[in-house]
């Protein structure tokens, strides 16, 4: 099994600043990061992501803005995944 095998079943993963990830069913999850529940392929994984994640900003900058009563952007960028280390 490998990140490219078809085969390979992937969990979704979350950080504490609510990135996501995926990361490989066979291998331990590194920590700092815990799975939110779904897992598949990777692109059903990936899917999950796109519509979970819709705003891209860490969450210590979200609640800084929040704070600071800065409005977020118009348009956020679409989500993609952030690896963990």
């Amino acid at each position: 099994m490998s990140w490219d095998d078809d085969n390979t079943e992937f969990e979704v993963v979350i950080n504490h600043e609510e990135q996501y990830s995926i990361w490989p069913g066979y291998k331990p999850i590194p920590d700092g990061w815990h799975t939110v529940g779904k897992r598949g392929k990777k692109a059903e994984c990936l899917a999950h992501i796109e519509l979970c994640w819709t705003d891209m900003r860490p969450l210590s900058l979200r609640q800084a803005m929040e704070r600071d009563g800065v409005a977020p952007p118009p348009s956020l960028p679409s989500a993609s995944t952030v690896s963990p280390q």
